[in-house]
């Protein structure tokens, strides 16, 4: 569109789109909204949003013995989590119910050792170590040894929804943490 175009188009007169274009003149209501409408976009398009603030409330809940800190926003796209699992000091060895849900989970051990019992694997990750897998598969996770595990977790959207038991349990109900 040429500026005669949009002149005709708004109502504004070509010096004043020249003097904007060139930043001239400084924009107003008047003669952004105009300008917007004959170009067919939104008015957010043209006025800049004030980038939000990157900065993460950070909440810690307690599920069990676990504990959670949020370092993600709700918003995100992918939800991270620094979790906190209790040390196994008597060295527990059974495998309470597995959890399943939709999603991708990530994880990141950043200090202890975790214990991973994915579907039939049974895998133990320290200091330095990731593991990657579909959450569809049944999959547990718990400290091993005397200290307990501090995990980077990150999970798709998905990821963050209820948990179900893997197998079912005559008296218990879904997992909701």
């Amino acid at each position: 569109m040429t500026l005669a175009e949009l002149s005709e188009a708004t109502g504004i007169s070509s010096s004043t789109l020249s003097r904007l274009e060139a930043g001239k003149r400084a924009p107003n209501l008047e003669l952004v909204v105009p300008i917007a409408h004959a170009l067919r976009l939104e008015l957010d398009d043209i006025v800049p949003r004030k980038a939000p603030d990157p900065r993460v409330t950070r909440t810690t809940r307690r599920s069990g013995e676990t504990w959670y800190e949020t370092l993600s926003p709700d918003t995100s796209p992918v939800q991270t989590y620094k979790v906190t699992f209790p040390a196994n000091p008597a060295g527990i060895t059974a495998v309470p119910d597995p959890k399943v849900h939709d999603g991708q989970e990530w994880l990141y051990v950043l200090s202890g050792h975790l214990r991973l019992v994915l579907g039939e694997q049974d895998l133990t990750l320290g200091p330095g170590e990731a593991a990657e897998f579909d959450t569809r598969v049944p999959h547990w996770l718990s400290a091993t040894g005397a200290g307990p595990a501090e995990v980077l977790s990150i999970f798709s959207k998905e990821g963050k929804r209820i948990h179900l038991r893997a197998r079912p349990s005559s008296t218990a109900g879904p997992d909701r943490s």
